[in-house]
This record gives C-alpha cells, structure tokens and sequence, in this order.
C-alpha cells in the first residue's frame, strides 16, 4: 500500500519534534519531514497529493494533549501564536483564499481511534487542528485532494509532545496507516 506519514522538524525553540521522531521509525510507509513553516509545508504537501497515493497522514506534536488525536476538521484559518520556523506569523488570514471554510479527514478516524485503544494507547477524537502550521498543511492537503478529485485519504494526527513513549506513538500510527490502508 503506498501510505504517505509526515512529521515535522523542531519549532519553538525545542530540539525535537514528537511526529518526526515516531513517523521516521515507521516501517512500510513513506516518512517525509516538513518545515515548521505556513508556506514550505503547504506546498510540500500539495506537491505530495499530487503523487496520488492511496492516503497521507499528516502528524503533528500538540502541547498538554496526554492522547493520540485524531483531527476531524481542516479550517481555512491561519492565525499563529508564535511565529513559524520563517518567522512569519500571520493572523485571521485564510491558508487558501476563496476555498470553503473546513474540509473533513476522510481517513477513517474512528475506526482508527477505537483500533489505537484496543492497543492500550491512549487515543481520542479531536475536533480540529487549531490555526497554526498543523491545520494548514492539513486544510491544503484536503484542499489539494478536493480541487484534483484524487482518490486519495487524507488526515491529520496529533501526537503528545511529552509524555508519551515514542514506541507508544509509533505503534499508533502503525495502526492508523493500516486503518488507512483497508478504508
């Protein structure tokens, strides 16, 4: 199956990322590292999409989250508390203008979710992405698969930025792409 997990570099002044360091140990996907950057990941992960593969989970660390999330909605809104890894810091700007308002995962995020429990790891649904680099890179994957009609899934996961193991986080996500694979 020809699976798609991103993960992203360190941003924020720490010296590693939660996604990238589960999503680089994964076997049997492609693992691509992206920019903490609105710009450089948004046009990574079109120029992904337009590969057509049969789904890309996008993965990404969120402070003070003790679960596996599973994001249900991409919003059209950039509106960063921090400046990205370019130092840009836009505000109540949309990721693609004159595109709707939210697009929804079409990974399989329950099934994926309750699969992830049944393993003894801590997962849960989550409303969306919130505005900053995760939520667009997530809005411009949903976009892109959208715009090209594309037969591919699409999502996005938050991991725990502390205190889960990686091989905790790894294995989840091992789970999701299989969960992905059979949708």
């Amino acid at each position: 199956m020809n699976i798609i997990v991103t993960g992203f570099e360190p941003f924020g002044g720490s010296e590693t990322n939660a996604s990238w360091e589960a999503v680089k140990e994964m076997a049997g996907v492609r693992a691509v590292l992206l920019p903490v950057s609105f710009k450089k990941a948004a046009g990574m992960i079109r120029a992904l999409a337009a590969e057509q593969p049969a789904a890309i989970l996008c993965v990404g660390e969120a402070g003070g989250r003790s679960a596996v999330s599973f994001e249900r909605v991409a919003v059209n809104l950039m509106d960063a508390r921090i400046p990205d890894n370019d130092g840009w810091q836009p505000a109540d700007e949309p990721v693609c203008p004159g595109r709707p308002a939210a697009w929804f995962s079409t990974l399989p995020v329950r099934e994926a979710a309750e699969a992830v429990k049944q393993a003894g790891i801590p997962a849960e649904l989550s409303y969306s992405a919130g505005t900053y680099v995760c939520n667009a890179v997530f809005y411009s994957l949903m976009d892109e698969i959208e715009r090209r009609k594309l037969n591919t899934r699409g999502g996005f996961i938050h991991v725990p930025a502390g205190g889960m193991e990686n091989r905790m986080i790894r294995e989840a996500l091992e789970i999701a792409a299989a969960c992905a694979g059979r949708a």
